[in-house]
C-alpha cells in the first residue's frame, strides 16, 4: 500500500532531490520549498531514508485540518487516535513549523500539540507520556500555513545529515546533506580526479566517495525514527538494507584533500578511517596558495571559510589569492567554490560559467563553477556574480 511522503531539504536542493526519489523509484514526485513531496510504501519509506543524500527527513503527513481560531489545534489534534502510534509509557518530541498563521511561537504551538496528545493518552490509559527531545519512541512534525495544520510522524528521527562517520570535526564542518548536494550539483563523472584544497574535516570528499562507490548514505548509521513505531517491519528493514549494500562497487578513486591546518587533516584522517576509505583519498598539510596540482587535470570542488565562525582578516586579499592560485597553476581543470561573501568572492577575477543559488544554514551562498581553460579565455575577468 503507497500513502504520501514528504521529503525535506536544504533552500536550493530541491531540484537534485526530486530527481534523486525518482531514481530510487518513488512516485507522484512534485518539488515544494525546501521539500519534495512523493508516494511510496514502506519499503520505499525504509530505502530512502537509508540511501537518500539529499534528503533532510522522511515525513509521514497522518491528517490534515483547517484552524479557524486557537482552540482548533488543541481539539483536533486531541481528537486523533494517538493511542495506535504510542504507548503510554513511551515518549514524544514534537517539532512546529509556522509560517503565516493565527500562531505567532512556533515552541507554543509544540506545547499545545503535546498537551493534547499527552491528554488524550492519559484519559485513555491513566498514564501519560514521557518527553524526550533527543531520542524519542515517537518524533511527531505540526506544520502550520496560514489556516492549514498538516501533522506528520517524523520516520528518520535524527537528521538523515548525521550520517554516522564524522566522528572528529573543525570549527565550521560544512552539512554532510549540502556537501553531497554540492558534488551531484557540480555533475562530477566520478572517474575524473577530484580535489578539495581547502577540506577542512573531508567532508565533502567522503560524500563524494560515497557516491562515486555507491554506498548508502545511512550505511555508518545505526537507527532512524522508523524503528521504533508500532508497524515497524525488521523484514522488509532487512531486505532494503541487503539490497542497497550488494550495490557497493569496489571502484578505485583518485581524490586528494589538502588543508592549510594539521589539526584539520587529523580530523579528516579519522574520519576516513572509520569509513575505510583512507586508500581511496589522500591527504596533506597544504596552503592552497602552496599547492601543486595533485592531477594533470581534474575536479575541484571547495567550500573555503566565509562566516563568522572561520575570520578572514583580508577576505578581499583571500579570494585574489584563490583566484591568482587557479590561473596561475590549474589550467585544465573545472572548479566549483561555494560562498556567501557575495562581494569578495568577485575578487576570484575569474567569470563563472554557472552560478547556483543555495542556502548553508541561514547564509544565502552561489555554488560557482570556473572552467580554467589555458590562455586568454582562462584568464577573462568579470566581477559580476549575480
Amino acid at each position: 500500500m503507497t500513502f504520501p511522503l514528504i521529503a525535506k531539504t536544504i533552500s536550493g536542493l530541491e531540484e537534485v532531490l526530486a530527481r534523486e526519489l525518482t531514481d530510487l523509484g518513488a512516485n507522484d514526485v512534485l518539488k515544494l520549498n525546501r521539500a519534495v513531496s512523493f508516494t511510496g510504501d514502506t519499503e520505499m519509506m525504509y530505502r530512502i531514508n537509508y540511501t537518500s543524500r539529499t534528503a533532510l527527513r522522511i515525513l509521514k503527513p497522518l491528517f490534515h485540518f483547517e484552524i479557524l481560531e486557537q482552540k482548533d489545534l488543541y481539539e483536533k489534534i486531541h481528537d486523533f487516535p494517538w493511542e495506535d502510534y504510542l504507548n503510554a509509557v513511551q515518549s514524544l518530541a514534537i517539532d512546529a513549523v509556522i509560517s503565516y498563521t493565527v500562531f505567532t511561537n512556533s515552541q507554543f504551538v509544540a506545547q499545545k500539540s503535546k498537551d493534547a496528545i499527552v491528554d488524550r493518552l492519559r484519559e485513555k490509559s491513566g498514564k501519560r507520556p514521557s518527553v524526550d527531545l533527543e531520542n524519542p519512541d515517537l518524533k511527531i512534525n505540526v506544520h502550520l500555513f496560514k489556516d492549514s495544520c498538516t501533522v506528520a510522524l517524523d520516520s528518520s528521527g535524527q537528521s538523515l545529515h548525521r550520517r554516522g562517520y564524522r566522528k572528529s570535526t573543525g570549527p565550521a564542518p560544512i552539512n554532510e546533506v549540502l556537501a553531497a548536494g554540492l558534488v551531484k550539483l557540480s555533475e562530477w563523472d566520478h572517474a575524473t580526479p577530484l580535489f578539495d584544497p581547502m577540506c577542512g574535516s573531508g567532508t565533502l570528499l567522503i560524500e563524494a566517495a560515497m557516491l562515486a562507490k555507491n554506498m548508502p548514505a545511512g550505511f555508518f548509521r545505526e537507527q532512524w525514527g522508523f524503528m521504533k513505531w508500532k508497524d515497524f517491519n525488521d523484514g522488509i528493514w532487512e531486505k532494503v538494507k541487503s539490497d542497497c549494500d550488494q550495490l557497493i562497487t569496489t571502484e578505485k578513486l583518485k581524490i586528494h584533500g589538502s588543508d592549510r591546518s594539521d589539526r584539520a587533516i587529523d580530523s579528516a584522517r579519522e574520519n576516513l578511517r572509520f569509513t575505510n576509505l583512507y586508500e581511496e583519498i589522500t591527504l596533506e598539510v597544504k596552503a592552497f596558495e602552496d599547492s601543486k596540482p595533485p592531477f594533470e587535470k581534474g575536479f575541484i570542488i571547495s567550500n573555503p571559510p566565509y562566516d563568522e565562525r572561520l575570520q578572514i582578516e583580508d577576505s578581499l586579499g583571500f579570494y585574489k589569492m584563490i583566484g591568482d592560485t587557479l590561473k596561475q597553476r590549474y589550467a585544465g581543470y573545472t572548479a566549483w567554490m561555494i560562498s556567501s561573501d557575495l562581494e569578495s568572492v568577485k575578487f576570484i577575477g575569474l567569470r563563472p560559467s554557472r552560478r547556483i543559488p543555495v542556502f548553508n544554514g541561514p547564509l544565502e551562498c552561489r555554488f560557482l563553477k570556473f572552467d580554467l581553460f589555458a590562455g586568454k579565455k582562462g584568464y577573462q575577468k568579470d566581477h559580476q556574480t549575480e
